[in-house]
């Protein structure tokens, strides 16, 4: 093979692939050129005048040939489908690579959740990656499905598609010096894999601390000051745009030619609807370019800064040596992706797939289909007693990001209980640990989902995954949770004890096998249920209610342990003193 690839270059012999007066987008220069590209074998090898070399030739005339684009950091589970589907709907959008981290379903079925998203990852032409799970669960504070440590982690760096250790969210166990943490940690560096960061309300100390255990990526920056404090450190900074936190905007101004290789681009969490809507880390790039990064720029971001970051060898350009993964684009600035090749292969046209894979045909675990243990709960479960008290802690949602503020406001009282007020905008919250069946259940008190009446619900709750439930009344919250454990697992609205609207998530209560367009069918629905419950909420109120449970996030968020402050890294009381 490699013979013929030298042979290919110098024109000795044909290429399988030539693709004629292109206009090639340069990312290790910053540049764009026309000329022909060579493939063969999967490789491109060459960039030139290679007019009639070509056993296959396409005029590339007004297109521009641009590589292959890697998401950088990505929980397939949010999209809610599996990684088949997954690349089914990325693949058209020139999206040919994905640093995937599965703590997500890790968080409810261990190590079988991991070899279930790696076999699924096996069946499609999309690279997807693997990071392996640095905290299962995120805390020692709440319960989740399983627990992995160092022991657990250390087979699966043999596996395939492994790359290295996910986003390490326990930075106390970081500082204080954990034996299973400091494990992990060695167990990848010693393998001379990347290890990602999880660096939210990270100051300069704790920056400092966590590049000398070389974690280097952080996908929690959100300020154009932070991604300075993070390039100085050699922190690359993975700029995120996905359905809940949309960072990319307020960091454009600190994007520089100079420091744009410490920069790549990704989408964290992003539901399907949304990227079938608006695109993956493709619009990232689209709202690069749009806010003044130079196309080639804001390219490099989605392509060659990511292979170089995890160390993808001979990934994310267009040069000889390197995997032919790339698209033919029609406009640069609007990033209309027309054809996408993997391994010299068309793999899609026109916004799909040539040949889908099919997601039925995966053979699912019994393990990952039998995850959602309730407790009966009743209405006590959700009382909020006030202790005499008339004011309360309160969850305050922040629309485009993942950070609550923690509020102090006056509420309502049935007798010495908190009492729900629409008209205020404070609404019950419930977590309840689904995995064991423990009876652990937590109760607060959330203010913008903006619900004037009903209750949703969802398995999806970062990262523990248990129940949580939001509503404006105990009874169709009551009702919402029974919904759930029918299902065993997914997504329910309820009004007036009514389901009015679900996607059913079987495989561990966090995706389906189902294709994509029947869950997007399902979350149309899902919103115009939620649109007509919460007129006023301005954004996807069910992905920022999965986010409520995230206790490694600032400020407030609610666990099934209780009711939890970042600040004080402890539990606190719903009830404040007067």
């Amino acid at each position: 093979m490699l013979k013929q690839q030298i042979q290919s270059a110098v024109k000795h012999t044909k290429s399988d692939l030539v693709i004629t007066n292109v206009q090639v987008v340069d990312v290790f220069s910053q540049d764009i050129f026309t000329a022909d590209v060579a493939i063969n074998d999967g490789f491109f090898v060459g960039i030139g005048d290679y007019s009639g070399f070509g056993r296959e030739e396409i005029d590339g005339r007004g297109k521009y040939l641009v590589p292959g684009l890697i998401d950088a950091h990505a929980h397939i589970e949010s999209t809610l489908v599996t990684p088949i589907e997954y690349s089914n709907v990325c693949l058209p959008r020139g999206i040919t690579g994905v640093i995937a981290d599965p703590h997500e379903i890790a968080n409810v079925c261990g190590a079988a959740g991991i070899r279930f998203m790696l076999e699924c990852g096996k069946k499609v032409p999309m690279d997807i990656h693997l990071m392996l799970p640095s905290c299962v669960p995120a805390t020692s504070f709440e319960h989740s499905g399983a627990i992995m440590t160092a022991d657990d982690l250390r087979p699966l760096y043999d596996e395939d598609g492994v790359l290295g250790l996910a986003e390490v969210m326990d930075f106390p166990a970081v500082l204080n010096g954990s034996d299973d943490m400091l494990s992990k940690i060695l167990d990848a560096d010693k393998r001379g894999c990347r290890i990602d960061g999880h660096c939210a309300g990270f100051g300069i100390d704790q920056l400092n601390m966590y590049a000398a255990a070389n974690i280097r990526t952080d996908h929690e920056c959100d300020t154009a000051e932070g991604v300075i404090d993070r390039a100085r450190r050699g922190i690359y900074t993975l700029i995120r745009e996905g359905t809940v936190c949309k960072d990319l905007n307020k960091m454009l101004p600190a994007v520089k030619q100079k420091n744009s290789p410490m920069l790549c681009f990704a989408t964290d969490d992003k539901h399907l609807d949304d990227i079938l809507e608006n695109g993956g880390v493709d619009n990232n790039i689209r709202m690069a370019i749009s806010g003044g990064v130079p196309a080639p720029t804001a390219i490099q971001m989605g392509s060659l800064n990511v292979a170089r970051c995890y160390q993808l060898d001979r990934r994310g350009a267009v040069a000889p040596g390197y995997h032919a993964d790339f698209s033919l684009v029609a406009d640069l600035h609007q990033f209309t992706v027309e054809k996408v090749f993997k391994q010299g292969k068309l793999v899609a046209e026109n916004g799909a797939v040539i040949k889908a894979v099919d997601s039925g045909d995966m053979l699912v675990p019994e393990k990952l289909l039998d995850t959602v243990h309730l407790p009966e709960i009743g209405e006590k479960d959700l009382a909020i007693p006030m202790n005499g008290c008339s004011r309360a802690n309160i969850i305050e949602i922040v629309p485009g990001t993942v950070v609550s503020n923690h509020l102090v406001e006056k509420v309502a009282l049935d007798g010495d209980s908190f009492a729900v007020s629409t008209e205020n905008d404070q609404l019950k919250i419930c977590v309840v640990e689904r995995h064991s069946g423990t009876g652990k259940a937590a109760t607060a008190i959330v203010k913008g989902l903006k619900l004037t009446r009903g209750a949703i619900a969802t398995t999806i709750a970062h990262d523990s995954h248990n129940l949580i439930i939001v509503g404006t009344n105990d009874r169709d919250m009551l009702a919402a949770a029974g919904y759930i454990r029918q299902m065993q697992g997914g997504i329910v609205v309820v009004d007036g004890g009514k389901k009015l609207a679900a996607v059913e998530l079987e495989i561990g209560g966090l995706i389906t096998g189902r294709k994509a367009e029947a869950v997007i069918d399902d979350l149309a629905q899902l919103h115009r249920e939620i649109t007509a419950l919460a007129p006023e909420c301005s954004f996807n109120p069910v992905l920022a209610l999965s986010f409520m449970s995230l206790v490694v996030i600032p400020e407030l968020k609610i666990c099934d342990s209780g009711l939890f402050s970042f600040q004080k890294f402890d539990f606190i009381p719903v009830a404040a003193a007067d």
